[in-house]
């Protein structure tokens, strides 16, 4: 795979607690130096992200309701719009994982479209994570069909905070959207060979922080 394609795959992510400053910096210049799809931050730092990356082709992307999903949906609401209004492009939503597990879809439905209503219309990106590793695959086809039908532009595979991306779940996620939205991988990709996999599975994004590394293994 050509390196400026994989590049543009790539959300380059720092959503550690100890993040400071300087490690923001870093993360935003690596991700113009290498033309990374996205910057991915915690909402605390989404302003000083959105600044760094001003004029390039890298989107600054906040998380919302991390990294468990299990705030109320008008807290995901608000924090999607703030989010905003400090200078993202891109959402990072945590899905309500123990109302899906509970069989409660309409009260997951409700969640997903209070943040999506926050951010129609603005030209922004809607992920919906939804936790994987903690669903059977049941839960993985309803939730995947229930962000289809709200209209959300991608799937994400994991938090990166309890279990990674696997092979298997992406390639059922892929199989349940289908072409028509994106499917995205991450936690623990930390290889050129974890992010083809991950690629190859069916991922059209890969969230990680090894972005820099990956590059450098890629052999074009």
């Amino acid at each position: 795979m050509k390196k400026a394609h994989l590049a543009r795959l790539i959300d380059h992510t720092n959503l550690r607690p100890d993040a400071t400053d300087n490690d923001i910096i870093r993360l935003c210049t690596e991700a113009r130096s290498y033309g990374f799809k996205a910057a991915v931050v915690n909402p605390v730092n989404v302003r000083l992200a959105a600044k760094l990356l001003d004029g390039s082709e890298t989107a600054a992307c906040s998380v919302v309701g991390f990294p468990l999903g299990a705030i109320t949906s008008q807290a995901k609401t608000f924090e999607a719009e703030e989010a905003i209004r400090n200078g993202v492009s891109e959402i990072d939503m945590v899905a309500n994982i123990g109302a899906l597990k509970s069989g409660r879809l309409d009260d997951v439905r409700a969640d997903i479209e209070s943040v999506s209503a926050a951010v129609k219309g603005r030209g922004m990106i809607l992920k919906v994570i939804i936790e994987a590793c903690f669903l059977t695959n049941e839960e993985k086809v309803n939730i995947c069909l229930l962000a289809k039908d709200i209209g959300v532009d991608f799937v994400k595979s994991s938090t990166g905070f309890a279990e990674g991306a696997k092979v298997e779940d992406i390639r059922l996620m892929r199989k349940i959207v289908g072409s028509s939205m994106g499917v995205k991988a991450a936690g623990g990709i930390r290889s050129y060979s974890d992010a083809i996999m991950m690629i190859e599975a069916g991922a059209s994004r890969i969230g990680t922080s090894s972005g820099v590394k990956i590059m450098e293994e890629c052999p074009e």
